[in-house]
């Protein structure tokens, strides 16, 4: 599916295409509607690129308690815990 984003409205805001899309996913990031994989991807960014600009925009990545759970069974039945 492909948007289109009408060029007053890219005007308006005062940003370029690429800054717009970059809000875009981020705000789609932030919000837990797409991966930071697909993040990172979407912005033609490697995974550490995309850090350093969430981190640049005090954005979280998401890693609730759950995740933490589920990674130290990992690294349990890996043995190396």
């Amino acid at each position: 599916m492909s948007v289109v984003i009408p060029d007053d409205i890219l005007q308006a805001s005062g940003l370029s295409e690429e800054e717009l899309l970059q809000e875009i996913v981020l705000m789609l990031f932030e919000k837990k509607r797409i991966s930071i994989g697909k993040a990172s991807n979407l912005l033609g960014m490697n995974l550490i690129q995309f850090q350093h600009l969430i981190a640049s925009r005090d954005i979280h990545i998401h890693y609730d308690i759950e995740d933490l759970k589920a990674d130290v069974a990992t690294l349990k039945r890996l043995k190396r815990l």
